[in-house]
């Protein structure tokens, strides 16, 4: 279990996250937030708590996404199966993401909501992972993100299974930071590419 509890003037954000079962206990304030990060738990599988307060709803959202993000690469196995992808179907949208867990960060997709688009791309950043995200179709804005937000949960319980091997050409690459990083107190980052 990884815990990270991150305070600025703007929010507070306690996380804890493991691989599990998909079970959440969330209280952000913001029910549609608190909607989003049960649902990526759930999908992805992860046993997640998080309690948050924000002065303003973007800093909230976007503050809970760095925390989750820096919480779960320390959750990210060194011999993960590294890959995957989904394709989801709500109503009549369909969106589709693919998520790469090999400790290079980089976000591409476009949602109907630039805080859920952001959301995404702050997970994946802090994350340390390369996500794409395809709105395939559709119209109403709560399917969208919420099938995206769906798609990228089943993606990253396959990218953060066990595997067999260390899935890259380069082996296993080890980072060791010391205080002062960009990542400040977080524990040092492993991953391939």
């Amino acid at each position: 279990m990884s815990r990270i509890e991150r305070e600025t003037k703007e929010s507070k954000i306690e996380v804890e996250v493991r691989v599990g079962t998909g079970e959440a206990n969330v209280s952000t304030g913001d029910g549609f937030l608190d909607h989003m990060l049960e649902t990526l738990a759930r999908y992805a599988g992860l046993d997640l708590e998080v309690a948050a307060t924000g002065d303003l709803r973007h800093h909230l959202v976007e503050d809970v996404a760095i925390t989750l993000g820096l919480a779960l690469a320390s959750e990210v196995p060194e011999r993960a199966t590294r890959f995957g992808w989904a394709l989801v179907p709500m109503d009549e949208a369909l969106v589709q993401a693919a998520v790469d867990v090999g400790g290079r960060a980089y976000y591409v997709g476009r949602l109907p909501s630039s805080l859920y688009e952001h959301f995404l791309q702050s997970l994946a950043t802090n994350l340390d992972a390369t996500v794409h995200v395809k709105v395939v179709r559709g119209r109403d804005r709560h399917h969208i993100v919420e099938a995206a937000v769906k798609a990228v949960g089943l993606a990253l319980r396959q990218a953060l299974r066990e595997g067999e091997q260390v899935f890259s050409t380069k082996g296993a690459v080890t980072l060791r930071a010391e205080a002062g990083s960009h990542r400040g107190d977080a524990p040092a980052a492993e991953g391939g590419s």
